[in-house]
């Protein structure tokens, strides 16, 4: 998979002319973030940690640079007093909150190939299943899922495919994107493959009984998520019904013996709407993060 930088100013050739200045630094934090080799491994990304944080590094300083030198010219046209010194302080938690994004950003990379590979491993399964009924190989039925449009769950069949075809034992293969996959019940479900074919079972037998273990934990996943949901239902109704519509009521009659500017009116309203409206998108990005990953969109 392509390496990528995110919120990068510059091309990924440009800074990788100018991260090995960098190298020292990212050996040195790499020793005290042993977590990212692994979430590189499992997003598909290419590259050494330290490399990786160099790279993370350079794109930092160049934002760092960017940010003060726009900063400073929109202070100074505004006129405001020491405008290089205002886009300084600006500037370093703006940049230092982005090379920490940056350094999250294969883990991120690594929960999305697991949602997207837990979304598709049962339907993939199935059609496995039907395939095996009807007699064909299972290199056929891997090769005709790697072509399907099951996602992350192709691709893994895809790289298996390959590899047996340039003459790496099945078996072997089968285990190796299993070890390297972060999908727990894809590991699961692909050692409970191999240890069917290493036993000699029925694979139709054994591909029916893992999926009536993904069936399961679907349920389970499914009834966890809705006793997840009412707390979250309460929390919703407070915060954007219950408590706006009383802190409307309170500023109406607060401002019957107070007297508001109009400027300040507008302010408190448009304040309370913009209040309102982030509680509503963090609450629909609860919802989502909270989904049971093992049901199709």
């Amino acid at each position: 998979m392509k390496v990528k930088i995110p919120f990068s100013f510059v091309s990924f050739k440009f800074l990788k002319k100018i991260s090995h200045y960098f190298s020292g630094l990212g050996s040195k934090f790499e020793r005290h973030i042993p977590s990212l080799k692994l979430h590189l491994e499992q997003a598909n990304m290419d590259i050494l940690p330290e490399d990786y944080i160099a790279l993370s590094i350079a794109s930092t300083i160049i934002s760092f640079i960017f940010f003060t030198f726009v900063l400073t010219i929109i202070l100074f046209i505004v006129n405001v007093g020491m405008p290089l010194f205002l886009a300084l302080i600006i500037s370093v938690p703006l940049v230092l909150f982005i090379f920490f994004q940056q350094l999250l950003y294969p883990k991120l990379r690594a929960v999305r190939k697991i949602k997207d590979i837990e979304k598709n491993l049962l339907p993939a399964l199935q059609d496995m299943l039907v395939q095996l009924h009807s007699g064909v190989p299972l290199f056929r039925i891997l090769v005709n899922i790697s072509h399907q449009n099951y996602g992350e769950v192709s691709k893994e069949f895809d790289t298996a495919v390959k590899k047996i075809s340039a003459g790496v034992p099945e078996i072997y293969v089968l285990d190796e994107i299993a070890s390297k996959n972060p999908s727990l019940y894809f590991r699961r479900a692909i050692w409970q493959l191999i240890n069917g074919m290493k036993t000699g079972a029925d694979t139709g037998i054994v591909v029916r009984e893992i999926i009536a273990a993904l069936s399961e934990e679907q349920l389970i996943q499914v009834q966890r998520y809705g006793g997840q949901l009412n707390p979250l239902a309460m929390f919703y109704m407070l915060v954007t019904i219950i408590l706006p519509s009383l802190g409307m009521t309170f500023l109406i009659v607060i401002s019957s013996f107070i007297s508001l500017s109009k400027i300040a009116t507008y302010l408190v309203f448009w304040g309370l709407y913009a209040f309102v409206l982030f509680f509503q998108i963090m609450f629909l990005g609860i919802i989502k993060t909270k989904r049971p990953t093992l049901l199709e969109d």
